[in-house]
């Protein structure tokens, strides 16, 4: 998940721009952030890039590439884990994805009777 949000925040973010990644813990949950200051999604059409094999330019000329599943699997993975997916974006101004997973203790295999 890690991967595909820096992927599409660099592939969408002109040379010259931001792309920064955020990790803060709020027990019992670990936060990421990944924002960059792109070209950024139209406020009314967020929901469409969840959508498996949608692309917000679908045009054959289309300038990014991609196959439109990186997000919808982000999304399912996420769902999976009792978590979800947050993003703020407008068009021209960059965008912000958000989640949070559990922090789960993990025992010592040592301290196993």
């Amino acid at each position: 998940m890690i991967t595909q949000l820096l992927d599409n925040a660099l592939k969408f973010t002109p040379k010259g721009g931001n792309v920064v990644v955020k990790l803060s813990q709020k027990s019992p949950y670990l936060m990421l952030e990944v924002s960059d200051t792109g070209i950024g999604i139209p406020s009314d059409r967020l929901e469409e890039i969840f959508e498996p094999f949608h692309q917000l330019d679908g045009s054959a000329t289309r300038r990014y590439g991609g196959t439109g599943l990186g997000l919808a699997l982000c999304r399912q993975i996420l769902v999976a884990h009792g978590s979800s997916i947050e993003v703020r974006s407008e068009a021209g101004c960059g965008a912000v994805f958000r989640f949070q997973l559990p922090i789960v203790m993990q025992l010592d295999s040592g301290s196993m009777p």
